[in-house]
């Protein structure tokens, strides 16, 4: 059988895209800040951006990596993951060069703008959070968000100052669900939920800390929330795998945002015999998989950001459940992801206790160093 054509994957961090291609046979181009040591055992090629996280993908930096990468290759088109949602320029940039896999432009601006996705809402009688451009008078039931943002990070306090691309959205209860869906452009089918949570820091008190799969959610709970992003997907159009993010409260949920694009739970719900990677070509294609794929089992996934600064992470014979492995001597600035660590088992709080485990074993292994 001839090998599958190149693809280019562009991404904050490109580890989980690469490792999903490679197991359905496409050969990885990759393009991403880190250049971790898994992302380049299965990546066929692969350029680091300059610049840094703080500052996120720039236009130039981005052509000039992927264009390296095509001159060397002849790729079937690009997928983008993390690091788009607020620069929707780079999108068009590189559909204007290659066949874009995942949403465009036109939706991605759709749905991280708070306005149109709150229009979206009331049109389909979805609860979405009351929000405001403008900072409310009592700003303690309140959130400041920034515009296309992802991760937690950029959440703070509504009382904290805020930037001209901040809006505010008013806190509800409950507890956090994402439904993981995959969709053609008007069909959606939902590959699974998963909840969240925090690992807060006083600068960063909502910054993204991993997830578990399955989420304990009742079977009518479950109706509503696939009936909230079929319908969704229908109205945005959305194509190949995408995640909404809820809060639910008993019988009750609010829609908080939609991440157009593969994104943080990818690993935890790739299924051991297909490849989400390869469902999201083939869906963006038109051909949808209409039947949910749900992993046997429950496995967590979190981050391992840095406490202190590392400067020069030492060669390790890093376990089987680390993921996005530094290369010996990289340099991790305090706060910034070192790494992932996973975790599987029969019951989701004991896979996210074992992650959670795992994550200060790592840390306290570069404290001892």
């Amino acid at each position: 059988m001839p090998d599958k054509p190149f693809v280019l994957i562009a991404a904050i961090s490109g580890r989980a895209l690469a490792q999903s291609a490679q197991r359905t046979g496409y050969r990885p181009l990759v393009v991403d800040f880190f250049g971790d040591q898994d992302t380049l055992q299965v990546a066929h090629d692969y350029v680091r951006l300059t610049g840094n996280l703080a500052n996120g993908i720039a236009e130039s930096a981005l052509l000039r990596a992927t264009e390296a990468l095509a001159a060397r290759h002849r790729p079937m088109g690009i997928v983008c993951g993390t690091g788009f949602e607020d620069r929707p320029h780079l999108l068009q940039a590189v559909a204007a060069r290659w066949r874009l896999f995942g949403n465009d432009a036109t939706i991605v601006t759709k749905v991280k703008n708070p306005e149109l996705l709150s229009g979206i809402c009331s049109e389909l009688a979805i609860p979405f959070p009351e929000f405001s451009f403008t900072r409310p008078d009592n700003p303690i039931d309140w959130l400041a968000k920034r515009v296309g943002g992802a991760g937690g990070s950029h959440i703070r306090p509504a009382s904290q100052p805020a930037s001209r691309t901040i809006y505010y959205q008013r806190k509800v209860p409950g507890a956090p669900v994402s439904a993981l869906l995959l969709a053609d452009g008007s069909r959606s089918t939902v590959m699974g939920f998963s909840t969240q949570w925090v690992l807060a820091t006083p600068t960063k008190p909502y910054r993204y800390g991993g997830a578990v799969r399955p989420a304990t959610l009742a079977g009518s709970m479950v109706d509503l929330l696939t009936r909230a992003v079929a319908q969704l997907a229908n109205v945005a159009s959305l194509v190949g795998l995408n995640s909404l993010d809820f809060h639910v409260d008993g019988e009750r949920l609010w829609l908080l945002d939609v991440n157009p694009r593969p994104g943080a739970t990818l690993d935890i719900f790739e299924p051991p015999k297909q490849s989400l990677f390869g469902l999201h070509i083939a869906a963006c294609a038109g051909k949808l998989a209409t039947t949910p794929i749900y992993p046997p089992g429950a496995k967590a996934a979190a981050i391992a950001y840095a406490d202190d600064d590392i400067p020069s992470v030492p060669a390790l014979e890093w376990p089987k459940w680390t993921a996005d492995r530094p290369q010996p001597g990289s340099a991790v600035k305090a706060g910034e992801p070192l790494c992932t660590v996973y975790a599987c088992a029969s019951d989701a709080a004991v896979a996210k206790a074992l992650t959670e485990e795992r994550r200060r074993l790592v840390l306290a292994w570069m404290h001892a160093r």
